[in-house]
């Protein structure tokens, strides 16, 4: 690496890119517009970074368009933490650091949305039943208080064709979840937790 061609101060990099657009600036709001709200209400995933003494996590969250999360009011949303490895990356973040940025997709639309702002991880049971699907409840909620909120436009997803038919790939041309563990774990079986991955996964969403 050549560290004359290394960007080392933010004045290097404004001279480089010059001026955000205008509109790339006022679009940013710090609460939900009734526009945003009606956007992200119909988004069924999210990703989820968070940073705390472990490092940084960025984590995936998907659910049917409503229960995904729910609007408390203009400036705060509740994720409920569905059933997962346990690892808790995210949790363990927030528990130190609650600051937490959300991306919103939508299947088929172009733009997606971010949301800046900071967490906590709350146990009240009312919240926690309010999220109850088949009787199951999430052990906890995260409760963001929004900072700021706005939507990208839909360059990067066009670049990817993420939403175009004809750019999905089989299952048989990358690797399983199985085959990835082996490779870290020389004598693991991975046809067994392939199988055994396909079956129960579906019974164990929430």
């Amino acid at each position: 690496m050549n560290e004359n061609t290394v960007i080392g101060s933010e004045s290097e990099l404004q001279a480089l890119y010059g001026k955000a657009s205008p509109n790339s600036l006022a679009k940013e709001s710090g609460c939900l517009t009734p526009a945003y709200q009606q956007w992200i209400e119909q988004a069924p995933f999210m990703a989820v970074a968070s940073s705390g003494a472990q490092g940084l996590d960025c984590s995936p969250r998907g659910d049917s368009a409503g229960e995904l999360f729910r609007v408390l009011d203009a400036g705060t949303i509740a994720i409920p933490d569905r059933p997962g490895n346990n690892r808790l990356d995210t949790l363990r973040n927030i528990v130190t650091d609650p600051r937490i940025a959300l991306l919103f997709l939508i299947p088929g639309i172009k733009e997606s949305m971010r949301i800046n702002g900071s967490a906590v991880i709350e146990t009240d049971e009312s919240l926690l039943e309010s999220f109850s699907v088949n009787g199951k409840k999430p052990v906890t909620v995260l409760v963001v208080t929004i900072q700021s909120i706005y939507f990208q436009c839909g360059k990067a997803l066009l670049r990817s064709k993420l939403w175009e038919a004809d750019a999905q790939l089989n299952s048989d041309t990358v690797p399983t979840a199985g085959r990835m563990l082996k490779s870290v774990m020389g004598d693991f079986d991975a046809t067994a937790y392939d199988q055994s991955q396909s079956g129960s996964q579906p019974d164990n969403l929430y």
